[in-house]
């Protein structure tokens, strides 16, 4: 429970009084925000679920909790992680930080320890600790090579029926794209995926049968009703540029499912022309992107002995004044991708607003960790304050943009259908017995 509130009663009709909510996050409540684009408000909760949001001052016979202008956000949306792969650093780390390394570190792990046993534990570990910190909404990547697929597919499924009711989860396949070109594995894959609810995806990678491949990835999900979510240009080499064809494929296909890119990080590397002409074509297409600051600050420009000369993100701007929807999310936690991270979206927005300046002004950038996530994956229920909606709701103490960013709020309090949880996260500890190597 956060320092400063008072107890969250169990159940029944209470008022947060005096709450201070960024304006792009609630809906049905009209008041005058200030410079930063916050705005005051009492918030009636009532058995679990948001019944009113008035002006502070309302009268009640409700119990009131005076946040003294303390913020309250609604639960957060991580729409890009790697659950399968979570904690294996410490068996496994990247030996010198490096995008190639990651990739051998990873697959070498996976095709040695990668049991269902295994992958179950971490995943749940994982979940609790997002639990803890305030969301209730992730999507994950999953590793699906074959064999790997028929064992983390299932392992999924348990984990999403498990935390039912407290973080909704979605999965999508992660493979090269050019794995749909062999229609014996790509066949077996997609049935795997159709049949555990999933989202098709791959990485993309140029070369002469990228447009090939992504026809006929695009149409299998077609057929079958699934959307897309690619890992994309995860490089610093401007001539990668497979988010185009990404585009081009898309329009020329008419793909009706929505695709979502995930990186971009050469889009600002390349000249100012072809990344505009890219930039263009997403928004005609209708492509979100979601960026990964932390792992691709730690990432991308890794040379040793030399200081990067670039933050490895994407143009978020430049997109987002384009109208292309932008999400910000963790991605990979305590793997050889990145060696820190724990799944708490405080942290990731904190982060993002320094590495990509997403503030003076703070504008609508709260969103991209809470309603615009939600809304490009489907469930645009989430990330948002609205009347009739749950009281899923994360309280800090801070009352402003910069006291929020300033310290990790390890005080906050969240709520979930308006009951405070225990926000504890779990030790690592837990996962010593998984972290032995096995020679």
């Amino acid at each position: 429970m956060a320092r400063g509130f008072a107890r969250i009663p169990r159940g029944g009709r209470y008022v947060l009084a005096n709450a201070t909510i960024p304006a792009v996050l609630v809906d049905g409540y009209k008041a005058t925000a200030d410079g930063d684009g916050l705005v005051l408000a009492d918030i009636t909760v009532s058995d679990g679920t948001i019944a009113r949001i008035d002006k502070p001052g309302r009268r009640t016979t409700a119990p009131k909790l005076d946040l003294d202008r303390g913020m309250v956000w609604p639960a957060f949306v991580d729409m890009h992680t790697h659950l399968d792969k979570g904690h294996i650093w410490p068996r496994q780390p990247n030996p010198d930080g490096t995008f190639p390394a990651a990739l051998d570190a990873v697959a070498d792990d996976r095709h040695r320890r990668w049991t269902a046993k295994d992958v179950a534990a971490r995943m749940d570990f994982a979940l609790r600790t997002a639990y803890a910190s305030g969301t209730a909404l992730v999507r994950t990547h999953i590793d699906s090579e074959p064999p790997q697929h028929r064992i983390s597919w299932p392992v999924f499924a348990e984990m999403r029926e498990k935390w039912a009711g407290k973080i909704d989860l979605q999965g999508v396949c992660l493979v090269t794209v050019d794995t749909f070109l062999d229609e014996r594995i790509a066949d077996d894959l997609v049935a795997v995926v159709a049949e555990h609810g999933g989202i098709l995806g791959g990485v993309t990678f140029m070369g002469p049968d990228l447009e090939r491949a992504l026809e006929a990835l695009m149409l299998r999900a077609a057929n079958r009703g699934l959307d897309l979510d690619f890992h994309v240009d995860e490089t610093g080499d401007p001539v990668a540029n497979s988010l185009r064809a990404i585009a081009d494929v898309a329009l020329r296909v008419g793909f009706p499912g929505t695709i979502v890119a995930g990186h971009c990080c050469s889009l600002a590397m390349q000249p100012e022309g072809e990344a505009e002409l890219t930039m263009e074509r997403v928004a005609e297409a209708g492509i979100a992107i979601v960026s990964l600051p932390m792992c691709n600050m730690y990432l991308q420009d890794r040379q040793a002995g030399v200081t990067p000369r670039w933050r490895g993100v994407t143009l978020v701007h430049e997109l987002a004044a384009r109208g292309v929807s932008v999400a910000i999310a963790s991605d990979n936690t305590r793997d050889p991708f990145y060696a820190y991270g724990d799944l708490d979206m405080v942290e990731t927005y904190r982060e993002a607003t320094r590495i990509l300046h997403l503030d003076h002004p703070v504008g609508d950038w709260p969103a991209a960790v809470t309603r615009t996530p939600a809304t490009v994956i489907g469930r645009p229920e989430r990330g948002v304050i609205a009347v009739g909606a749950p009281a899923d709701l994360v309280l800090f103490t801070a009352r402003s943009f910069t006291e929020l960013l300033s310290r990790p709020q390890s005080d906050r309090t969240v709520l979930r259908q308006g009951k405070a949880i225990d926000t504890d996260r779990p030790d690592y500890r837990e996962l010593d017995p998984l972290m032995r190597r096995k020679r």
